[in-house]
């Protein structure tokens, strides 16, 4: 199973936190999370602050980090096996990883390395502009691209 994941984080740093999380699956399955005690305000850069939190919604998707696992590793658990897929993965991939990894173990069915959608939609000569804009919401831009994947290379 293929699944898309897409974060939004406080900015394009080396002390960036993360904000929220989405995953979308092939199959449409979808996990969804804001998380409640990982970053200020003062964490988040102007973009972000302008950008991306005004579209947080809050109430039940606002979460701690600890929460956040326990909801992303149940939802992992409910496929067989699980490649990642990002188009950011030098940022997205390593937030994945920093939750999904916990007390020295690695969820087994889930693949340790991720899939590039940027390097994947390239070899497959799909043209950039046809790229959807991305709202810079995790859950929106993750099914923009799996719907994108989905429908020029399935």
């Amino acid at each position: 199973m293929k699944i898309v994941v897409d974060c939004e984080f406080t900015q394009l740093n080396a002390t960036a936190r993360l904000i929220s999380m989405a995953l979308v699956a092939e199959d449409d399955q979808e996990l969804y999370f804001e998380l409640s005690d990982n970053y200020v305000l003062a964490d988040c850069s102007d973009f972000v602050v302008e950008r991306v939190l005004p579209q947080l919604t809050g109430s039940s998707a606002s979460i701690s980090l600890d929460a956040a696992r326990q909801e992303l590793l149940a939802f992992l658990g409910r496929f067989d096996n699980a490649e990642i897929m990002s188009d950011a993965p030098a940022w997205d991939w390593e937030f994945f990883c920093d939750i999904a990894y916990h007390n020295g173990k690695w969820p087994i069915n889930v693949s340790n390395r991720p899939l590039n959608l940027i390097d994947i939609f390239n070899d497959k000569d799909v043209p950039g502009e046809d790229a959807p804009e991305l709202p810079h919401h995790a859950l929106l831009d993750a099914r923009l691209l799996m719907n994108y994947y989905k429908r020029l290379l399935k």
